[in-house]
């Protein structure tokens, strides 16, 4: 693949800086990257590396002034190299074809057209899968539950019975959809399971990773809203709402009944109490125990989470307290002195 710096800016709708000329042969990473190639740079913290990376060009922010070397300015350089990325190296998924021999296909399952469905997957009686969508190898659908149009369900998933799943979702290997919330009452010492009756519904476009867990509700529904993205390693308990275009991190928990609003982050390995409401637009950042609701456009931090502003003066406090300790005991032997001077007049 061969494209001049012109074409590809006029691919990704950036600005040309520098010789439009110049022949691009493929793409890398800025530290990685050498002659007839393109990178990107979008993290502020990277940018020294602009006078030092090989790359014949670079894809940077709109208010990068200059550089050495030929640039393309857009809005959102990450998008702009994922989209030429996409062009020099497509992905080639070999993904099956029809319905292998091997899937097991109960009764009244109904498929849309241009469905897949790899080996030794199970769809259960009265399922229902969308036009396109791909089931890989491995995969389990519990009965009626409804699959929708474009997609992609990776090897050994497994989603319950009557659960929803939009149109264009993907989800990777070894998450479970469905799987009974955690309830139980104790009673005289013993742990009595509570039924979970309610079921799971996800929304178009969302994209769930690796080894998730999202728990049907005890009544009603746990809802995944539409365009969120999930990692891998993460739990969503019982009756969990999260709304549109939400961003899980890995290793996230989040307790039964909670709701997230339109656009929150949790980072990674954040963990939420049950029954409470993180607003729009808040960002939970990493590691933090947030025991309380966390108002819209809020960003907390620590445990348990406070404001970030007020947890990074508190962390700051945190490691003073050796010196504070060295200061209080030296004060205490100065005070314990004058006190035996006064006292032996």
């Amino acid at each position: 693949m061969r494209k001049t710096l012109k074409e590809i800016a006029e691919l990704i709708g950036g600005e040309l800086l520098g010789d439009g000329n110049t022949v691009i042969t493929g793409v890398s990473g800025i530290e990685g990257a050498g002659k007839g190639e393109i990178t990107f740079l979008a993290n502020p913290k990277y940018f020294p590396l602009l006078e030092k990376t090989q790359a014949s060009a670079v894809i940077t922010p709109r208010d990068t002034e200059s550089a050495l070397k030929p640039l393309v300015r857009v809005d959102n350089p990450s998008l702009a190299f994922a989209k030429i990325l996409s062009v020099f190296a497509p992905y080639e998924a070999k993904r099956p074809q029809g319905v292998h021999s091997t899937a097991i296909l109960g009764k009244d399952v109904k498929l849309g057209r241009n469905v897949a469905i790899g080996p030794y997957a199970v769809i259960e009686e009265a399922a229902s899968i969308g036009d396109n969508t791909v089931i890989y190898a491995g995969s389990f659908v519990g009965h009626h539950s409804a699959i929708g149009a474009d997609t992609l369900i990776y090897p050994n998933v497994s989603i319950r019975e009557q659960v929803t799943v939009g149109s264009r979702v993907i989800i990777h290997s070894g998450t479970v959809i469905g799987s009974d919330g955690f309830g139980f009452a104790t009673i005289d010492g013993l742990h009595h399971k509570i039924p979970q009756i309610g079921t799971v519904e996800i929304g178009d476009d969302v994209e769930i990773g690796a080894n998730v867990t999202i728990d049907r509700a005890r009544f009603d529904k746990t809802v995944i809203g539409k365009g969120t993205k999930i990692d891998n390693l993460v739990q969503i308990a019982h009756n969990v709402v999260t709304g549109e275009n939400c961003i899980i991190v890995a290793q996230a928990g989040i307790s039964g009944s909670t709701s997230l609003g339109k656009n929150v982050t949790l980072a990674g390995q954040a963990g939420l109490v049950g029954h409470i409401t993180i607003g729009d637009n808040a960002i939970v950042m990493a590691q933090s125990g947030v025991s309380k609701s966390v108002p819209e456009g809020a960003m907390v931090w620590g445990y348990p989470a406070k404001p970030e502003k007020i947890a990074k003066r508190v962390n700051a406090c945190v490691h003073n307290l050796p010196r504070l300790y060295n200061t209080v005991a030296e004060l205490k032997k100065k005070i314990a002195e004058l006190e035996l001077k006064l006292k032996n007049g």
